[in-house]
């Protein structure tokens, strides 16, 4: 199995001046975190990740640090994570034909949700990690007026990793290219041409670092984990 991490945003709600990725977690940065855990999976045989040139040297220092078992491969992203992805899914290598694609910033998901999506993706075309939503949701207008409540059992928070076949994904991203479409994950471009997404059950503490109270949950999580002390090299 093929995974692409992009890696090229600046995290701006983090109110960071510098990739969020960078950023350190129990004395590791997020981004070290999310390549032990792919390291780990028994199913994931090369690793690519998309950032900006400028944060090549310090990725690199990462990458030597943590000491991968498998091929890691810096890649250039581009301004928007569509456009990294895009720029990912070029540089696959040519024998690649199932891909996962896994946000930098969820550097708590386990190697064992790497593993389980990867064994989906052998009978399906697209999938995503996701789990249940438990809040009620509401959706609001422009003036922040209620203007429906969907069902709940309906609703799942996307996460990732996600799953593609690659050569769907590609002509996926090559019809949203011509056709001006921005979308937020790679599963919007398969709905958005028709082909079915499955869901994989996610784990509650896949979260997405975004803002400063998520480092303060996922010290927290580790804490709980006790996992922190495992790795060496940092």
């Amino acid at each position: 199995m093929y995974l692409l991490i992009p890696a090229a945003g600046m995290g701006k709600r983090m109110g960071s001046t510098q990739n969020k990725l960078l950023l350190e977690l129990k004395g590791k940065p997020l981004l070290a975190w999310t390549l032990m855990s792919a390291d780990e999976s028994k199913t994931i045989e090369w690793i690519g990740i998309m950032g900006q040139p400028y944060d090549f040297p310090i990725f690199q220092d990462i990458i030597d640090r943590v000491k991968p078992s498998k091929p890691v491969k810096l890649i250039q992203g581009g301004d928007t994570r569509q456009q990294s992805v895009y720029n990912g899914l070029q540089a696959l290598p040519k024998e690649a034909e199932k891909v996962l694609i896994h946000d930098g910033a969820r550097c708590l998901a386990t190697p064992e949700l790497f593993d389980r999506c990867a064994q989906t993706l052998l009978d399906c075309q697209g999938l995503i990690a996701a789990i249940p939503v438990k809040d009620t949701i509401k959706i609001v207008d422009y003036n922040l007026q209620v203007t429906d409540t969907p069902p709940r059992e309906k609703l799942w928070a996307a996460q990732t990793p996600q799953g593609f076949d690659v050569k769907l994904l590609k002509e996926c991203h090559e019809k949203g290219l011509n056709l001006g479409w921005e979308v937020t994950d790679d599963a919007a471009l398969l709905e958005k041409c028709g082909f079915p997404v499955q869901i994989v059950n996610g784990e509650e503490t896949n979260l997405k670092v975004t803002t400063p109270i998520d480092l303060t949950i996922a010290e927290f999580i580790l804490q709980q984990k006790n996992h922190a002390s495992e790795y060496s090299g940092f």
